[in-house]
């Protein structure tokens, strides 16, 4: 097994170094966006509105509990599991607000509220997972 972003072998329990600025920079990125999953559960589409469904909206607030909790335990632990679990919820949660770009009749700033959490959970992801460069601690 190797350590998050480096080729540096780690044993199954160990746990990582101190995370890095990038890594921080992912964090928080999770942070929000499993914070913002979770509150628009409490917001649902209006009846006769076009919008997510509500067990989008609630499989969407379960996903940012997940990234919340792993974010959280990746942090303070600073475990590799956890890690791959906050980048597995944001991933999962960019897949599930993919049909908001294929559905006719939302407003465009539904579309761009979509593309911009689309772009902020693939860079939170990659910062999430990398791990210092060169193999060296920072």
């Amino acid at each position: 097994m190797t350590d998050i972003g480096t080729n540096a072998p780690t044993a199954p329990g160990q746990r990582l170094g101190p995370p890095t600025t990038g890594q921080r920079v992912g964090f928080v990125l999770a942070i929000l966006l499993g914070l913002s999953d979770v509150v628009s559960v409490a917001t649902p589409t209006p009846e006769g509105e076009v919008g997510a469904p509500f067990v989008v909206l609630v499989v969407g607030a379960l996903l940012g509990l997940a990234t919340l909790v792993g974010v959280g335990l990746a942090w303070a632990r600073r475990s590799r599991v956890a890690v791959r679990v906050a980048a597995g919820s944001r991933v999962l949660s960019l897949l599930l607000g993919l049909p908001a770009f294929f559905v006719d009749g939302l407003p465009p700033v539904v579309r761009v509220f979509s593309a911009v959490a689309a772009v902020l959970t693939i860079v939170a992801v990659v910062l999430m997972l990398s791990g210092p460069r060169g193999g060296a601690q920072r």
